[in-house]
């Protein structure tokens, strides 16, 4: 086949291929009134979008509401718990100053909080774990790195199904085994995978530096990703601050509900893993803070004057009116599925964002956040006319705190998962204790059935 024939083939080939994709958008679409005639409850919520219930759980709890002694239910500042404990008084209530990470990872597991001795024995068996064996780190990690850091963190995870010894048990005491194996090889695997793929995908230096079991794992992170190792306290409480508020939010979010989902089927723990690794990956879940970044430099190129409110408002009605930012009609970082008020987590990490520009010298970025959340939720009340208040949630300032960590935007949601690891952990666990049916909703058919037709006689009908 001569060049102008192989063109004119790719050209045909390409056609096809589009007729496909409109067959495919004709075949797929759906009358969106047929959701409300059937009372379908979209997304699994309600009409007005709160989570249809499809478990029970003792693990967390978020709380948005209160009801009178009439038993209306009214608005309050969000409440989050870990096994029944505020995460306000966890996080408030640390008076010896040690790291929390692995104490609300011992919460959410166990369902009680640590003596000092059983937190000391479950800290040097989380730092005993730490460690991924070079032969793993040259064939898994080293090997083709994805752009994507979730992605490559998902390679890591199916891959330790080869390196263990019983992967298919799903026994209690085996899966405890592997969750914690998980928890403490997660922070490894995203770091080193961050450096292979700058490595062999950017041509910059290669960095592997082994955990040291004396530090904790917000401490681990940033001294393994740091080219001299070093950071100062504060850095590193804040990131442990980060990695709690980010451990749990109850079985209902898309990453835990889906691990809850695969795990009734009776698969692997690494299977159940990667599948709530491929949930948090998508920008309306735990890539939501990259979206906030990403805005705020748009912001930043198209707004007429970031210092006047009136500049800030009418950049903010644009992105409203879609026809600003990416056109979703979304300010990202605010509104929230559950919490009106506030979002406890939000609350308590502005507080530590402030605190971390105060001691970087970036007060003024973090004073154009604050505005930006005010003027927001302010707009997104009175264009959508709303009688609810709109909060801002985690996400607004999760991605500042780690720029001014110096965290790569590559690893900002890798970090969620290496915090919410603990809360995924903790449902698996719940949901083979209690043994529970194979999940698996119903969709209602709102198609017609047809005759068969002979390949003969067929055209593309898809009525």
């Amino acid at each position: 086949m001569d060049y102008y024939s192989m063109m004119e083939l790719g050209e045909t080939l390409d056609q096809k291929f589009d007729e496909l994709v409109e067959n495919c958008m004709l075949s797929g679409e759906i009358d969106q009134n047929l959701y409300q005639k059937y009372d379908v409850k979209r997304g699994l919520r309600d009409a007005n979008g709160k989570g249809v219930l499809t478990g029970l759980t003792e693990i967390s709890d978020v709380v948005a509401v209160r009801k009178d002694e009439n038993g209306v239910s009214h608005p309050i500042d969000g409440e989050l718990y870990f096994q029944g404990i505020n995460v306000n008084d966890l996080i408030n209530g640390n008076q010896k100053k040690h790291f929390m990470f692995e104490e609300t990872t011992y919460l959410l597991l166990f369902g009680k909080l640590p003596s000092d001795e059983e937190l000391e024995s479950f800290i040097q068996i989380l730092a005993s774990l730490r460690e991924l064996s070079g032969q793993f780190v040259r064939d898994v990690i080293l090997k083709a790195p994805p752009a994507n850091l979730m992605n490559a963190l998902q390679k890591c995870i199916v891959s330790l199904y080869s390196y263990d010894k019983d992967p298919d048990d799903i026994s209690v005491p085996n899966v405890l085994r592997q969750s914690l194996q998980l928890i403490a090889k997660m922070p490894l695997m995203a770091v080193y995978s961050y450096y292979a793929y700058r490595h062999f995908r950017l041509d910059k230096t290669l960095i592997v530096r082994p955990p040291r079991p004396d530090l904790s794992t917000a401490e681990n992170i940033l001294y393994m990703l740091r080219v001299d190792g070093c950071f100062t306290e504060l850095e590193a409480r804040v990131l442990d601050v980060a990695l709690v508020l980010h451990a749990e939010h109850g079985g209902g979010n898309n990453s835990t509900f889906t691990n809850h989902v695969v795990t009734s089927s009776g698969t692997d723990t690494y299977s159940a893993v990667a599948a709530s690794m491929s949930s948090l990956k998508g920008p309306r879940h735990g890539g939501a803070n990259l979206k906030v970044m990403q805005m705020f430099e748009d912001l930043r190129a198209n707004c007429a004057d970031i210092c006047d409110d009136d500049a800030l408002a009418a950049y903010l009605t644009d992105v409203l009116d879609k026809k600003a930012f990416d056109g979703a009609g979304l300010i990202y970082g605010m509104g929230h599925a559950v919490y009106t008020d506030s979002d406890p987590r939000e609350v308590m990490l502005k507080k530590y964002a402030k605190q971390l520009s105060e001691a970087k010298g970036m007060e003024s970025e973090f004073e154009l956040y604050d505005r930006v959340e005010k003027i927001s939720a302010k707009l997104i009340a009175e264009r959508r006319h709303l009688f609810k208040p709109i909060c801002a949630n985690v996400d607004f300032y999760s991605g500042l705190v780690y720029t001014m960590l110096g965290i790569p935007t590559e690893l900002y949601t890798p970090i969620f998962a290496i915090s919410r690891i603990s809360g995924w952990s903790a449902h698996r666990l719940e949901e083979l204790v209690n043994k529970g049916k194979i999940i698996r909703p119903a969709y209602r058919y709102v198609g017609t059935h047809k005759d068969y037709v002979d390949i003969n006689d067929r055209g593309w009908d898809l009525s």
